[in-house]
């Protein structure tokens, strides 16, 4: 007898259902698994025939032929285990697959029969409900992220036991309580114990900041040691608006096929933007991505929709950093490993930190710097010109007096308003567009639609004559001056804003 059940492949954010086909039939007894597993998927003969025995169910002693179809698509993992344990039992007629009627089936098994959680759940149920599955059979640890996905229908199972007791007609245990989006009090915040209050002086590069937020702008900040660039860095996420529930989805979604989401958490939906800052040692395929069996995301994808700091930037390697190019510019990065390919987003606002030179102290009105020349200038060259070209505000921070410590500075909650009702006024502006905030704007957009008076223009034009700034910065400037212009609350850019705008990307030292 033939039984099929349906999985779900997963290459990047993309799914793809599998048919778990299994024949037992009469001959010799075997177990024969096709469809192009890896080592993990084809050491499940073992982990099934323990985990059914244990179960208190049948292992049955014939000849037995397992195919994942589509069979030139690669298979990985140990989330087939329950799909294969099921499609086996039902073709040697011990359950039946009434209940299981177009469901995807997703799960892990031990040698005693439970389920353990698998990673990636809630992008694979989201993959899932676009290929129209209404349903789904998933651990009980996954339980709260599975149900992220309102649209499907959930149950869940610890062991392998109950969930044969369910399909011969078992009721369900208790459910677990299913939260709604929305429930505030349920969703992850921001650390209260971070506060622009805190950090006294430094308002130009507060202002910056603020302008940073409201259009994902990215930032390089230059200073010697211990002037706040960490602090101010570590505090952006507490002036940035929630996340909408879209974006939420799909930062939680990234989390959890890196296998950070815990499942211990009764409501895993990250709802505020990430905040990733790799120590400066962090390789290339730890920044972009990458892997041999599974093609995982990296630092610049778990930052989507948030902040990725660099501290320490020019000390990262020159491969490392220089990767970050096509991201930045895509707002997204596409990996091939081994003939496979999966593509991840990636619209992250770059945040790099640096000294402005190798001892550290060349700014400020001491100028304690030991450094020559040549070092102090191959320092700042470790960051390329096609680097800092897509930089659009670049600040310099000077040591504190004691006057700027005396002053105390906004509260984020006072600085989030103004970045909400900003952002408000541009998603107004783009309410026909495929993008919402002002550093998404395509140029061909800067040049019609929402081109500033050709007056406000002339000093970029002048500029770019005097190859002080490129094209793309020229394009980079016009946005930033579209966040100045909403802070402002101004209709569309001014002469004043756009000269703002320019200043801000020319001052820095790197």
């Amino acid at each position: 007898m033939i039984a099929i059940t349906q999985a779900l492949s997963l290459e990047g954010l993309n799914g793809f259902l599998i048919d778990v086909e299994a024949d037992v039939g009469n001959g010799v007894p075997a177990f024969n698994l096709l469809g192009l597993p890896d080592a993990s998927l084809s050491e499940a003969r073992d982990r099934v025939r323990s985990a059914i025995i244990n179960s208190q169910a049948q292992w049955p002693n014939k000849r037995i032929t397992l195919a994942l179809s589509p069979a030139s698509l690669p298979k990985r993992g140990s989330a087939f285990d329950c799909a294969i344990a099921l499609a086996l039992l039902a073709a040697a007629e011990e359950i039946s697959l009434e209940r299981l009627n177009g469901s995807v089936i997703l799960g892990e098994l031990t040698l005693d029969g439970r389920i353990k959680a698998v990673a990636g759940i809630l992008p694979a149920l989201r993959a899932a409900a676009h290929h129209g599955i209404s349903r789904a059979i998933i651990p009980s640890q996954n339980f709260h992220e599975g149900s992220l996905v309102s649209s499907m229908e959930i149950s869940h199972f610890s062991h392998l036991r109950e969930l044969i007791g369910w399909c011969k007609g078992n009721e369900l245990a208790e459910p677990i309580h299913r939260i709604a989006y929305g429930e505030s009090d349920e969703i992850e915040k921001v650390n209260s114990t971070l506060d622009f209050s805190d950090i006294s002086g430094q308002e130009s590069a507060k202002e910056a900041l603020e302008i940073g937020a409201v259009g994902g702008h990215h930032i390089a900040m230059v200073g010697p040691p211990g002037v706040g660039k960490s602090m101010l860095a570590e505090r952006i996420p507490t002036i940035l608006p929630e996340l909408n529930e879209r974006d939420s989805l799909e930062v939680t979604s990234l989390h959890s096929i890196a296998g950070k989401i815990s499942s211990e958490s009764r409501w895993p939906l990250i709802a505020v933007p990430p905040f990733v800052a790799p120590h400066h040692t962090i390789t290339r395929a730890g920044l972009i991505g990458g892997g041999s069996a599974v093609i995982s995301p990296g630092a610049c994808s778990l930052a989507h929709r948030g902040i990725l700091f660099l501290d320490e930037a020019p000390e990262l390697a020159r491969t490392v950093i220089e990767s970050l190019r096509e991201p930045m510019e895509l707002g997204e990065i596409t990996l091939t490993r081994l003939g496979r390919s999966a593509t991840f987003p990636a619209h992250f606002t770059l945040v790099l930190a640096s000294n402005p030179c190798p001892c550290g102290w060349a700014i400020g009105k001491g100028k304690r710097c030991t450094c020559t020349p040549l070092a102090s200038r191959r320092y700042r060259e470790r960051l390329s010109g096609p680097i800092l070209d897509r930089i659009d505000l670049r600040i310099e921070l000077e040591p504190l007096s004691q006057a700027d410590l005396l002053r105390t500075g906004e509260s984020s909650d006072r600085i989030r308003e103004r970045v909400a009702r900003a952002r408000a006024r541009a998603v107004t502006r783009f309410r026909d567009m495929p993008w919402s905030i002002n550093s998404e704007i395509p140029a061909v957009a800067l040049r019609h639609q929402f081109a500033p008076e050709p007056k406000a223009l002339g000093v970029l034009y002048q500029a770019l004559d005097n190859e002080e700034i490129t094209v793309r910065a020229l394009h980079r400037i016009q946005r930033v001056a579209w966040s100045i212009a909403d802070l402002r609350e101004e209709p569309s850019p001014s002469r004043s804003t756009i000269d703002r705008a320019l200043d801000l990307h020319l001052r820095e030292r790197l």
